[in-house]
């Protein structure tokens, strides 16, 4: 595939461009942090059952 510099593109596809990348770019920044409160969410849930399952509060009384 090759990259058009943006001086070779028509003024269509630059309002096409113009219009459409920032959409493109919130989606994607959504989609990423998302996807990072997902792993967060799964992270924490694992632990509480890690440490309600080894009860470590009883290790120390």
């Amino acid at each position: 595939m090759n990259n058009v510099p943006l001086s070779n593109l028509s003024q269509a596809q630059r309002e096409t461009l113009e219009k459409l990348l920032p959409i493109v770019l919130v989606f994607g920044l959504a989609w990423l942090a998302a996807r990072g409160v997902k792993k967060l969410a799964w992270s924490l849930f694992g632990l509480y059952w890690a440490f309600h399952w080894a009860h470590p509060w009883r290790l120390f009384h």
